[in-house]
């Protein structure tokens, strides 16, 4: 069949934007357009290859947590081995976490299990406050937010509402509930008093067996859900969308790229604090089956014995909105260490809610010892944007974005290098011309580490006049990490 010259353009342009992770070109669009990124003055992270169209002798890299103290230990009564899903919120100057409170094991949506609460001020020392809400175990004397209300308190997720003018009755929401009758939806104004939003189920197309979890989307302007779901046996996630928070759109399963299929037991899917364009997910990987200690270590280590013949560890996901993530790093972002007792069944699960704790930290906290005695939170660190970055030996490599538009006056990067290593930044044309004045040889080198170093070139720092008009930058670097870039 004959193919005119444009359909033959399109049909050429099509391959190369597949071959280069580039979406399809519309009919008129150009290959440069396609591949254009519109970033304002927001801040981009290097944990995907969405600003990335080419690298020589560099690699992007995950980073991993390291781990702290614990903070948190499941002691009390009513909480115990069978505690979890835990959620940590920042609510100004106040952190709040939320949790499931179980000392016996049970079916899920049991009558017995309740949500509990606990509060800091740094994010470090934690206290459960003696509420008074509910008698639970004999005693009002608990940190109790939610009992009685089976089956929400198995999986009771809140979340800080962010949306432009939230009822103040409504300012912290909350999704609960389990296969039947489905997830419900809460509301309350101090995130301590709460009250089902309706009687009816929000959604009940799926497994919900999980920590399901919702927020306000500030660049898709609407509440998401994300929640479990099995794909041909394999636990998955879906979500589902909605204007109000009450009436939800039907669920959509969500894409994994062409990696293969992974039991995801929780998602723990956040906008990222510093990006909130960017979805940051902490998942929960789960090996059924798969048996590292023996029963004996088990029984050593105090591990239930019904919780001792699987593993799990947490990878490390991306989503820029839509039904697809981005699962660049198939590797593990926090293995389950040493000692036996991180290696039997539902350990090392992340919390959602990933928190500054320091001008050049942030905070993540993970599950420990699940089903034994010694159940605990521990506090992991990572540095500010952190979760990756494109790398460079010490031999040195580059990286040169797709063609870009920002608004702005200054570049600033997060980065890192050694004490011989250095990044310099080059400023070219949507075509790879570099720009007077902003060349290779016109670029004062970056040499430290700094969370926020603003890039300058020997006639300044303005790059004011390139703003609104397609530009790439090229990096060339040598024993260096580049983490995140922003325009101010």
């Amino acid at each position: 069949m004959r193919t005119d010259a444009p359909g033959r353009r399109r049909v050429a342009s099509a391959l190369l934007a597949a071959a280069l992770a580039l979406p399809a070109l519309s009919p008129g669009q150009t290959a440069q357009e396609a591949a254009m990124r519109h970033i304002g003055s927001r801040r981009e992270l290097f944990a995907d290859h969405w600003l990335i169209e080419a690298m020589k002798d560099a690699r992007l890299v995950l980073h991993h947590p390291v781990p702290a103290e614990v903070v948190l230990r499941f002691d009390e009564p009513w909480e115990g081995r069978f505690s979890g899903y835990v959620t940590v919120i920042k609510d100004g100057d106040l952190f709040r976490m939320y949790y499931r409170g179980r000392p016996d094991a049970g079916a899920d949506g049991s009558v017995g299990e309740v949500a509990c609460t606990a509060e800091s001020r740094d994010a470090v020392a934690w206290t459960k406050p003696r509420l008074g809400l509910f008698e639970v175990a004999g005693s009002r004397e608990n940190n109790v937010v939610l009992a009685n209300a089976a089956p929400a308190t198995h999986n009771f997720c809140p979340f800080l509402d962010t949306r432009p003018g939230v009822p103040a009755a409504e300012r912290y929401k909350a999704v609960g509930g389990t296969g039947k009758p489905g997830l419900f939806a809460f509301v309350s104004p101090d995130g301590i008093h709460w009250k089902k939003l309706r009687d009816e189920p929000i959604l009940t197309q799926g497994a919900f067996d999980s920590q399901n979890l919702a927020f306000w989307s500030e660049g898709e302007g609407c509440y998401l859900c994300y929640f479990r779901v099995f794909v041909r046996g394999v636990r998955s996630i879906s979500r589902a969308t909605s204007t109000d928070f009450a009436t939800w759109a039907d669920p959509v399963p969500m894409a994994f790229g062409e990696t293969p299929p992974e039991h995801l037991y929780t998602n723990q899917t956040q906008p990222y604090y510093r990006a909130p364009h960017l979805y940051v997910a902490t998942p929960a990987r789960f090996m059924p089956g798969r048996r590292a200690i023996t029963a004996e270590q088990a029984k050593a280590a105090g591990a239930h014995e019904k919780y001792s013949g699987d593993c799990s560890d947490a990878v490390f996901m991306t989503s820029r909105g839509g039904s697809a993530y981005d699962r660049t790093f198939m590797e593990s972002f926090i293995r389950p260490g040493l000692g036996a007792e991180n290696w039997a069944s539902r350990c090392n699960y992340p919390a959602l809610g990933i928190v500054p704790t320091g001008p050049g930290e942030m905070s993540i906290y993970v599950q420990r010892r699940y089903a034994q005695a010694s159940a605990c939170l521990q506090r992991y660190t990572l540095r500010t944007d952190g979760f990756a970055s494109v790398n460079a030996p010490y031999l040195g490599g580059e990286m040169v974005t797709r063609p870009l538009v920002f608004a702005g006056r200054e570049l600033e990067i997060n980065y890192s290098t050694s004490a011989p290593g250095s990044i310099c930044v080059e400023v070219q044309d949507a075509d790879g011309t570099p720009l007077p004045g902003y060349g290779l040889a016109d670029a004062v080198p970056c040499i430290g580490d700094e969370i926020e170093r603003v890039v300058a070139w020997k006639q300044g720092r303005d790059v004011a006049p390139l703003a609104g008009k397609p530009v790439r930058l090229r990096f060339v670097m040598k024993d260096a990490d580049l983490y995140s870039l922003r325009f101010r």
